[in-house]
C-alpha cells in the first residue's frame, strides 16, 4: 500500500477520546474470577429487579422475529401516548435514548457548531458532539451541582454557532433536579433545550416536563426504558419532540432502528407498569435507607439524590483505591476520572441485601 489509510479518517474522529462503557456480567465475572451471582453490580445504575414477567413471556412468544420491525413503532408509540399523556405524533422511539441524542445532533449540527454541556453530567453529550464534529462549550455546575443558568445564558449569547443545550434531570451523577423556573429561563434562549429525563420515574413523574413539549418549539424531552423498566440490555428509549422538528427526525433516523424484541418488551412493560412502578417505589425506599447508612461511614459524604444512585464525596482516603478495594470483594461501584469528581464515587441503589453487604464492606475498610 502506497499511502497511510488512516490519513483518510475524519480529523475530529482521529483526535477524539473514546467513550468508556461499563462492562457486562460475563466479562466482569472472568476479570474478577467470581461467579456472576457473587458480584454486586452497583456501577451502571441498572435495575436489580429485572423486567416485568410479562416481558419475558412476550419475548418467548413473539410471532414475527423473522420480519423487519415496524419502522414507526406504531403500537409502542400508542402505548407511550397513554403513559406520557401526549399525542403519538409528538413521540419518536430510539435504540436507547443514546441513539436519539446522536440523532438530534445530526439534525442540527454542522462541523464547527457548538453545544452547551453542563458538567459533571452524562458523558455521552460531549462524545456525540465530537462524533458530529461539533465544539463543546462547558458551563460547569455550581459546587452543589445546581445549574448555573445565568452562565448558560451568557455562553449562548456569546457563541453565535451554539444550537443545543443539554440538561439532565435528575442529573447523573448527583441526582439533582432542574426547577420549573430554571427550565423556563432556559427556554427563552435562542437554542434548542434537550432535557434528558432518563431517571425521572425515581424522582416522581410529577417532576417530568414532558407535558411542556407541545407548548415550546425549542424543547425536546428524552426518556428511557433502561432504568425504571429494567430493559437496559434491550436498548429502548423515546423522546417527545415539537412537531416542527419531529418531521425532520423521521427523515434521518435509520428505518428499522428499534428491534422487534425491543418494541415487544416496551409494550409489555407499559401494560404492566404498575408492577414496574412498584419496583421503582422499592428502590426509592432503599435509596433513602442506603443514604442514611452511607452517612454513618466517616469517610463518605453522600449528596441528596432523586435518582436510583447516590454520589458520595470521599475524604481522608483515595477514592479510586476505595473502588478497587470494593471490587476485590466483588462489589462494583463507579469512580470518576473527570475533573471535579476525582474524589467521588457513585453507588447504584440495589436490593436491601446488596446495601447491607456494601455497608458491611465499607465499615470493614
Amino acid at each position: 500500500m502506497s499511502f497511510d489509510v488512516t490519513s483518510l479518517i475524519r480529523s475530529e474522529v482521529a483526535g477524539m477520546e473514546p467513550y468508556v462503557p461499563i462492562l457486562p456480567f460475563e466479562v466482569l465475572s472472568a476479570q474478577l474470577g467470581r461467579p456472576a451471582d457473587q458480584i454486586i453490580k452497583l456501577d451502571a445504575n441498572e435495575n436489580p429487579y429485572g423486567p416485568s414477567p410479562r416481558v419475558r413471556q412476550a419475548l418467548a412468544t413473539m410471532p414475527y422475529p423473522h420480519i423487519y420491525p415496524d419502522p414507526e413503532s406504531r403500537l409502542l408509540r400508542a402505548a407511550l401516548s397513554d403513559y406520557v399523556q401526549l399525542p403519538a405524533e409528538y413521540l419518536l422511539v430510539g435504540h436507547g435514548a443514546d441513539e436519539l441524542i446522536d440523532l438530534v445532533m445530526r439534525l442540527f449540527l454542522q462541523p464547527g457548531d457548538a453545544i452547551i454541556n453542563c458538567p459533571p453530567t452524562f458523558g455521552i453529550y460531549p462524545f456525540d458532539a465530537a462524533v458530529n464534529g461539533a465544539r463543546v462549550c462547558n458551563v460547569p455546575r455550581r459546587q452543589d451541582f445546581a445549574l448555573d443558568v445565568e452562565a448558560i445564558a451568557q455562553a449562548v449569547n456569546a457563541e453565535p454557532r451554539c444550537k443545543l443545550v443539554f440538561v439532565t434531570s435528575p442529573n447523573n451523577p448527583d441526582g439533582g433536579l432542574i426547577s420549573d423556573d430554571e427550565l423556563h429561563l432556559l427556554l427563552t434562549l435562542p437554542v434548542v433545550i434537550v432535557l434528558d429525563e432518563a431517571y425521572v420515574e425515581f424522582a416522581g413523574l410529577e417532576h417530568s416536563h414532558i407535558h411542556l413539549v407541545p407548548r415550546y418549539d425549542n424543547l425536546i424531552v428524552l426518556r428511557s426504558f433502561s432504568k425504571w423498566a429494567a430493559l437496559a440490555g434491550l436498548r429502548l428509549g423515546y423522546g417527545a419532540f415539537p412537531l416542527a422538528l419531529i418531521e425532520h427526525l423521521w427523515k434521518i433516523k435509520q428505518p428499522y432502528n428499534v428491534s422487534v424484541a425491543a418494541q415487544v418488551a416496551g409494550i409489555a412493560s407499559l401494560e404492566d407498569r404498575e408492577y414496574l412502578l412498584g419496583n421503582v417505589r422499592r428502590l426509592i425506599a432503599e435509596r433513602e435507607r442506603m443514604a442514611a447508612l452511607l452517612k454513618t461511614i466517616p469517610y463518605l459524604h453522600p449528596y441528596p439524590s432523586h435518582a436510583n444512585f447516590i454520589l458520595c464525596k470521599v475524604t481522608g482516603r483515595d477514592a479510586f483505591d476505595l473502588k478497587r478495594s470494593l471490587a476485590e470483594r466483588g462489589i462494583l461501584i463507579r469512580y470518576y476520572y473527570t475533573p471535579g469528581l476525582t474524589d467521588h464515587v457513585r453507588f447504584t441503589v440495589g436490593r436491601p441485601e446488596d446495601t447491607d453487604r456494601v455497608i458491611q464492606a465499607l465499615r470493614a475498610l
